[in-house]
């Protein structure tokens, strides 16, 4: 009996290695396929990011495009008269900013002066006991160095003259495919349907009809949670007495669409405008704010907000950004929770496909043909 047991675990433990070794052959294949997949991604971004911009202006404008295509507008028409308006709102909204800020500059340049002096004399005093000597010496050396640095300083700035150029080359391919988007966005699935084999015809678009519709959540979440940030900082900045509220709120809310960097910029601007009106205790308050409404909007606000419009748990929405910073900085956050929710829509259509038992046809009555 022994020797029979002995014999059935040794069989018991070849087979269990033998699935470990599968699933572990079959986990490295996805691995790999998944590394192609980011491969080609990465070779084919310049032509990636306008679509993946396009289609997020498509999902913000795209209700108000059907709206006007259940009124009966032409398709053609109701998505031309949609991108205008996209345009003029976003014009508008530069306008809104610079139009303030250009008639203040003056005031603005005069505070800048006293913010500095009032730095310079907080320096000057405990605890840090800085002289007027050791300033100067510090802006000499600040100037040695980037004497030293100005052909790094030109590198830059060519480079930075490109990456602009590019942008507004993805900005205007974008507008372009969002038109598209909007004009013959309906027809997509219906073709689709038409060029899949099987199955496929019938699973596919499925799940880009879901996709989309987890896409438009994000968006609209997205947008919720700015307009929260740029109300409370507003009302903050308002109560304090800084100038330039509208603009600065209005900048919040822009800006809540590129995490992160969107969010420091912001809030640097408010301070410094704060620093420059105010002095600098204001500008310290209204830092407090800033941080406060950030901490409430990151902790808070999109993880509930975000968590409950694309079906993934808070804790999820959190990894994901901070994965998404990790892997490939402001872009792998910007698209890291909008990812992840396309992967759980994915992920639950098959698991439901697979959980549910398909028919027999062994067990399927034959078809009943009439003869004559």
């Amino acid at each position: 009996m022994t020797g029979v047991r002995d014999t059935l675990n040794a069989a018991k433990t070849r087979s269990a290695l033998r699935t470990s070794a599968r699933v572990s052959l079959d986990a490295l294949l996805v691995l790999l396929l998944t590394a192609v997949a980011l491969w080609v991604l990465g070779w084919m971004w310049s032509v990636v990011w306008p679509v993946v911009i396009a289609l997020l202006l498509t999902t913000l404008t795209w209700p108000v495009t059907r709206f006007l295509r259940g009124k009966g507008w032409h398709p053609a028409l109701a998505a031309s008269v949609v991108t205008l308006l996209f345009l003029v709102v976003a014009a508008g909204t530069v306008l809104l900013i610079a139009i303030p800020v250009a008639s203040q500059s003056g005031d603005l340049a005069d505070g800048v002066g006293r913010g500095i002096e009032q730095v310079r004399q907080w320096a000057s005093g405990p605890p840090l006991n800085i002289r007027d000597d050791q300033v100067t010496g510090a802006l000499d050396a600040g100037v040695d160095r980037l004497q030293d640095s100005v052909g790094s300083i030109v590198n830059a700035t060519v480079t930075g003259v490109g990456a602009v150029a590019n942008g507004v080359v993805v900005a205007v391919l974008a507008l372009f495919l969002m038109f598209y988007f909007l004009k013959d966005g309906p027809r997509f699935l219906p073709w689709l349907t038409r060029q899949l084999p099987g199955r496929l015809a019938a699973d596919v678009p499925v799940v880009a009809a879901r996709c989309w519709d987890t896409l438009g959540s994000f968006v609209r979440s997205q947008a919720l949670v700015g307009l929260l940030d740029a109300v409370f900082i507003g009302l903050g900045l308002w109560i304090m007495g800084v100038p330039l509220v509208l603009p600065l709120a209005v900048l919040t809310f822009v800006s809540a669409f590129v995490p992160i960097v969107g969010a420091l910029f912001a809030g640097f601007v408010a301070v410094l405008i704060a620093l420059v009106s105010n002095g600098l205790t204001d500008a310290l308050i209204v830092l407090a704010i800033i941080v406060a409404v950030q901490q409430l909007e990151g902790n808070v606000f999109q993880p509930i907000l975000q968590s409950r419009s694309l079906g993934l748990h808070a804790t999820v929405v959190l990894l994901a950004v901070t994965l998404g910073g990790t892997l490939a900085g402001i872009t792998g956050s910007l698209l890291a929770v909008p990812l992840a929710a396309l992967l759980a829509v994915v992920w639950d259509y098959l698991r439901d496909q697979l959980s549910t038992p398909r028919p027999d046809p062994a067990a399927e009555p034959p078809p009943t043909t009439d003869t004559p």
